[in-house]
């Protein structure tokens, strides 16, 4: 396994503005409890982690520098403007990741979810594993499409295995993409 990386990158999006790629720091938790704040509530229902609770924001950011994850914000004017992390699973299946992909509303159609998924993505190298898999629900095709363009593709659905914050079930996708 390398180093994860430390040094912030500017990116130029389709739209014209520019970003900096850089990995979330342990002074990030006013900045990414101000990102969750700004999240459509729509988008708040399909989120494994509740973005606007204090405490999760405290535990992702108390985590940036664990050793099998690796956590990356996009940041335009001292604000971020997406998150997207990677965990290496344990046991079993510990040469495989997940990825967790969530862009600002104001942000999104400019090309920032291709480039979070693909710096995430290379994040995930530096991990070492051989497999990365990406769960969304069935109806998130925007998602969906950014992980198709990088060369994931649909391994498996599970019906009504996954429940919003208002209780309904809906099918899982996950998307896999082989390393190596």
């Amino acid at each position: 396994m390398s180093q994860p990386q430390t040094e912030a990158r500017k990116k130029m999006l389709l739209d014209g503005r520019a970003v900096t790629i850089r990995p979330l720091g342990e002074d990030d938790y006013t900045a990414l409890l101000a990102f969750g704040a700004g999240l459509p509530q729509d988008d708040l229902l399909y989120l494994e982690n509740d973005f606007q609770n204090p405490d999760i924001i405290r535990r992702l950011v108390n985590a940036s520098a664990a050793e099998n994850w690796r956590q990356i914000v996009a940041e335009a004017d001292g604000a971020i403007v997406a998150y997207s992390a990677v965990r290496r699973l344990a046991g079993w299946s510990s040469h495989v990741a997940d990825i967790h992909l969530t862009v600002g509303s104001g942000w999104r159609r400019s090309g920032l979810g291709t480039v979070m998924a693909q710096a995430i993505f290379d994040a995930a190298r530096d991990l070492g594993v051989n497999k990365v898999i990406v769960e969304m629900l069935e109806r998130q095709n925007a998602g969906r499409a950014i992980f198709e363009r990088l060369g994931f593709h649909v391994e498996g659905m599970l019906s009504a295995h996954a429940r919003d914050r208002h209780g309904e079930r809906h099918n899982l996708l996950i998307l896999a993409y082989h390393v190596s």
